[in-house]
């Protein structure tokens, strides 16, 4: 596993963090990519995010646009969620919608799940937050790789982990 820290100034865009693109221009390669929270990014071929005043492709929760995906039909998966529940709460309540009871228990989790039944074997999974748990062992996920951003003050790392399917 290769470990890296690379400094840089914080951004609500995360792809547009210097050493996040860099990540990004040597990690993605050609096939289907899905991208469950883009926002405006042209990253992933396939791409999804609940709040319709974005460029996505498809405006649905993130959870409902993975289960429309065929089992190992995915080259790999730009996982950048809101990274705490809280975010996910003020991302749904911009949207006007309500957290379920079963979403702010298992929100992450079930994301996860859904992304390790579309990945096919050997796909990658590119995964941000304030964590490195990435897809986990349990979905069948190795991580390859670790950037650490820090952002200096009182912001938090971003941490970007790189699973592959095994």
């Amino acid at each position: 596993m290769n470990i890296e820290r690379k400094w840089a100034m914080p951004s609500s865009i995360t792809f547009n963090i210097k050493p996040i693109a860099e990540l990004l221009d040597e990690e993605v390669f050609e096939g289907v990519w899905l991208d469950p929270f883009a926002r405006d990014s042209k990253r992933a071929t396939i791409t999804n995010d609940i709040n319709e005043d974005t460029s996505a492709e498809y405006h649905l929760d993130a959870l409902k646009f993975l289960k429309m995906m065929d089992d190992e039909s995915a080259d790999g998966v730009l996982y950048d969620p809101p990274y705490s529940l809280r975010q996910v709460k003020e991302c749904y309540d911009s949207v006007g919608k309500d957290l379920t009871s079963h979403e702010s228990r298992y929100f992450f989790s079930d994301i996860k799940n859904e992304i390790a039944r579309i990945i096919k074997p050997g796909g990658k999974v590119i995964s941000f937050g304030w964590n490195s748990g990435g897809i986990g062992k349990n979905n069948g996920f190795e991580i390859q790789r670790i950037l650490l951003v820090p952002h200096g003050g009182p912001h938090h790392d971003t941490i970007v982990t790189v699973d592959i399917k095994g």
